[in-house]
């Protein structure tokens, strides 16, 4: 038997190594972004969040991600007076505001891709009343707080919660009232944190901060603070001076170099313009502003400053060339002719969907957390009847306590939310956080008990309630308590604007007494006396057969005006068009 070389052997193991190597690499695995809808000339993909009270989450994301590899959340905090359209930018044109071309984040964060951070997202964070201080003010700290870290929460889940997030905090201007309110609203900053960068917002810095900010340095020596300021001084506008004597960043971040130091030694050196104080994990720049002119702007896009916040210590990019200070190197990533993005329409029911009565019996036996999980995934995937697309106007007027009257327009669903199609569905009580989530991605809100009795009285179909008494949380009741009122409705035309067929999960004050509740309110009879007063007497878990969702689209018209159900609520003068509580500060579950 002739003999194999030892080299043919040796080059066969090498061979089969190599095969073996090749099939061992990791491959993509692409991230579901279910919900997010292509968008412009750049292959990106968008999903708009309607996080209340009066908050906007516009996620940007590339074509793809990939979950096995890190990815960049990068939460964006608007300055004041600024929309997020202006915010992302776009290219001058005839007709196109100048705040368009004065930051330029989208394009900012193309570049960023360019170099390296090819799974940046963006969360463009948007309140309502343009301007997050007085977002927080209005609300009151102590909530508002607290809701920013929710807030937080629920960007990371619309992105699944990926194992390999690195979430970035920065924002400009105004938007530094929101990283304070995150770091004030909870004891430690989380270990999914990986950057915070104060572009020319960081005025409200106190030695607390800096306290919570070492600590959090110091628990990963991967984490990075980069503050860019400027010396403001001295700058007026229109002959009169922008900062008072104590105000503006260049004496709070002065504070916060006061609050650091004695922790972190930091090297000082310049940068293009700026002083520039460095540890490993910290670059502090102040721009010398020896013109005197106003750089509030400028320096986050007309010299990169966002981008270079971004980069700031990586090594990749400290061994090249700073963008800081330089002409803009986003110019290739700026769009043109461009739409903003808006909350997403419910998706069209896929004709392979289950009908309701399939859907009940595949989840009649699940345990309560896996029937939950199963109801939100439908009505995320748009499997709703569509008669609960066509909305029914409701109007209501109210006297404020300036005395002076005014009318507010809304649009309800004709029914209480439901699953399957519209010859065979079946109204679907849930808790109300998955009820929540529903809104939130389609742009609706929960009523208040005001408006539940509003919304009854428009009604075309009232009919009396009829309670069942036994397994009042099981499934199969949710079932058989459909096919009741399906026989009050015998006749009817399918989605006719009916009331009077169950309870309503409701917003109300009355939440905010005691923690993991859910309010019930409604179920009348004809008469229109409702058989359940508004009670908290349930934990937010529980479910049963009575229980009903009424979304209402979250933006309403007053007077005429376009206003936000949560800016409704939370004026002194015009929450009684909605509430017979007064002001309601937390209108969400």
């Amino acid at each position: 038997m002739s003999r194999i070389p030892h080299r043919s052997i040796l080059s066969c193991a090498l061979a089969a190594l190599a095969i073996l190597l090749t099939s061992c690499v990791a491959r993509p695995v692409p991230l579901d972004l279910n919900g997010f809808e292509p968008r412009g000339p750049f292959r990106e993909r968008t999903r708009v969040l309607a996080l209340q009270p009066g908050v906007t989450a516009t996620l940007v994301t590339p074509e793809e991600l990939d979950g096995r590899r890190r990815i960049d959340l990068i939460l964006y905090a608007l300055p004041n007076g600024n929309t997020t359209a202006e915010t992302m930018g776009r290219r001058l044109g005839e007709g196109i505001g100048w705040r368009h071309d004065i930051q330029h984040i989208a394009a900012q964060t193309r570049a960023l891709r360019a170099r390296g951070i090819d799974q940046a997202v963006v969360a463009y964070l948007e309140a309502d009343t343009k301007s997050w201080p007085a977002w927080r003010r209005n609300l009151g700290y102590e909530t508002a707080n607290p809701r920013i870290v929710a807030i937080v929460d629920e960007i990371r889940a619309a992105l699944g919660n990926p194992p390999h997030l690195a979430v970035t905090l920065t924002g400009h201007s105004g938007g530094g009232s929101f990283a304070w309110g995150f770091l004030d609203g909870q004891e430690a900053l989380p270990e999914w944190l990986d950057r915070i960068a104060f572009l020319d917002s960081n005025y409200s810095f106190e030695p607390s901060h800096g306290d919570k900010i070492a600590t959090w340095l110091e628990g990963n020596r991967r984490r990075v603070l980069v503050v860019l300021g400027y010396d403001d001084r001295e700058i007026t506008l229109d002959g009169k001076k922008v900062v008072s004597d104590t105000g503006g960043t260049w004496r709070a971040t002065h504070r916060m170099l006061d609050s650091l130091r004695p922790r972190y030694p930091l090297s000082e050196d310049t940068l293009n313009g700026f002083i520039r104080f460095r540890h490993p994990q910290i670059e502090i720049l102040l721009h010398l502003n020896p013109e005197n002119k106003i750089l509030h702007t400028a320096m986050i896009g007309e010299m990169n400053g966002y981008m270079h916040a971004l980069l700031a210590r990586r090594p990749e990019y400290e061994r090249g060339k700073s963008v800081l200070g330089a002409p803009r190197v986003y110019e290739a990533w700026i769009e043109g002719d461009v739409e903003a993005p808006t909350v997403a329409a419910i998706p069209t029911r896929a004709p392979d969907a289950l009908t309701g009565s399939a859907f009940i019996d595949s989840i009649a036996d699940l345990p309560r957390q896996e029937r939950e999980a199963a109801v939100e995934r439908e009505l995320l995937a748009g499997n709703i009847p569509d008669f609960l697309r066509r909305l029914r106007p409701i109007t209501a007027e109210a006297v404020g306590i300036d005395g002076v009257a005014r009318t507010v327009v809304y649009e309800v669903m004709p029914d209480y939310l439901a699953i399957g199609s519209d010859e065979d569905f079946v109204r679907m009580p849930m808790n109300p956080y998955t009820a929540q989530a529903f809104c939130d991605a389609f742009g609706f809100v929960m009523p208040t008990r005001k408006m539940v009795n509003d919304i009854w009285a428009a009604a075309e179909v009232h009919v009396d309630p009829r309670p069942l008494t036994e397994e009042r949380d099981a499934t199969r009741t949710f079932h058989q308590h459909h096919r009741i009122i399906e026989e009050q409705l015998d006749g009817q035309p399918r989605g006719v604007f009916v009331a009077g067929t169950k309870k309503d999960v409701v917003v109300s004050n009355r939440v905010q007494e005691r923690p993991n509740r859910v309010a019930i309110y409604g179920w009348h009879y004809r008469d229109g006396k409702p058989i359940q007063p508004l009670t908290i007497v349930h934990v937010d878990w529980y479910v049963d057969y009575s229980h009903g969702i009424r979304p209402v689209r979250r933006m309403m018209r007053v007077d005429g005006a376009e206003m936000s159900y949560e800016a409704i609520l939370s004026d002194p003068h015009r929450s009684n068009l909605l509430s017979d509580e007064g002001e309601i500060g937390v209108a969400r579950y």
